[in-house]
């Protein structure tokens, strides 16, 4: 019979503080002038599509709720950056950005955004429903928090399948105070599951300082007593969040665990499109465009290191443009669905 552990070893085990020799914080990758190219020109659409999403709701063709990411594209571009093919995302309801950066169409999205037959879940998802399995996205998700435990269920099967693939769970600092997420952690760790879990801090949730609502505000270290290790990222700058998800897909894949990566962003409209932010001043969020800006630091390199010119960097906003315009003219054009549809996809 095996000898029994002694309460000091039992205890020690479970008190042991998650190792970080596998991460380096504040690392940034060097990016060459095609990736800088690739991360402004992904970075812009998903800022122009916003901007026309934004439009579109204040002229009436979108319904509902709308939560924009202008200001968050750097989180989101450079992880997929960091991903590979086959690996999973799944966010909540600030999805727009993660459904661009996974190759979804635009045009898809406009359309499911005004309810029409050709989007993404054919008109009946809306702004925090769409998915794409072709693209490995998993929604677009409206309950808060609901994605993480998703995203450990996808943990879970790529973990059964053996099949060296990784999930990627988005949630913001507001999700980040729902039970599931615990829940969540304790079963990632205990089970060695590769996801990363990606925490959006923007600072204000639904409109309310994360110093006001959080006991502890450095997300990064919300898996400590789980032992998952967190490092903070500088979510404004894509070559950060490009090493920071490298790190972390690298110890997922190795079969070490779950990876908490906090992402210090900052959203430039408010919560959602009904939204007024008086909880912060203008002058916070022009000192965030005018100093933090994510896109506005990769043209300055591009231009600053010779690598594009201003004629350059404004052709390719045009051609961002003009993939926009196109998916808002087939969004408000395309057909609504047909009555029918209200019968399909759904479990009896």
């Amino acid at each position: 019979m095996a000898p029994r552990k002694s309460a000091t070893a039992t205890s020690r085990k479970t008190t042991a503080k998650p190792a970080k020799k596998d991460f380096t914080e504040g690392a940034i990758s060097e990016f060459d002038r095609d990736t800088e190219l690739k991360a402004y020109r992904e970075m812009l659409l998903i800022r122009r599509f916003e901007e026309k999403a934004g439009q579109l709701y204040g002229m009436g063709f979108i319904g509902g709720f709308c939560h924009l990411y202008i200001g968050q594209e750097a989180v989101v571009v450079g992880m997929q950056m960091a991903l590979k093919d086959g690996d999973q995302v799944i966010t909540g309801y600030r999805d727009h950005g993660h459904m661009l950066a996974c190759g979804m169409s635009a045009r898809g999205v406009m359309a499911e955004l005004t309810g029409r037959r050709g989007g993404l879940s054919k008109g009946k998802g809306g702004s925090m429903h769409m998915f794409s399995k072709e693209k490995n996205f998993y929604g677009g998700h409206g309950i808060v928090g609901a994605q993480v435990s998703l995203g450990t269920g996808l943990a879970f099967a790529n973990s059964y399948r053996d099949n060296g693939l990784v999930s990627v769970a988005y949630f913001g600092d507001g999700a980040a105070n729902q039970g599931q997420v615990y829940e969540s952690f304790n079963m990632a760790e205990l089970w060695k599951l590769p996801v990363i879990y990606v925490i959006e801090n923007n600072r204000y949730a639904m409109g309310t300082a994360v110093s006001r609502a959080s006991a502890q505000t450095n997300f990064s270290q919300r898996g400590v007593s789980f032992n998952i290790p967190g490092i903070q990222v500088d979510g404004m700058d894509v070559r950060a969040v490009r090493a920071a998800g490298e790190q972390a897909a690298e110890y997922c894949r190795a079969g070490k665990g779950p990876v908490i990566l906090e992402m210090m962003t900052y959203r430039y409209r408010g919560h959602s499109m009904s939204d007024p932010a008086k909880y912060r001043s203008k002058d916070e969020v022009q000192k965030m465009r005018s100093e933090h800006d994510p896109i506005e630091q990769v043209r300055n390199r591009l231009l600053e290191k010779g690598w594009a010119s201003e004629e350059e960097l404004k052709q390719i906003d045009k051609d961002v443009r003009d993939i926009v315009a196109d998916s808002a003219d087939f969004a408000q054009a395309d057909p609504e669905p047909d009555a029918s549809e209200l019968y399909t996809d759904i479990l009896l």
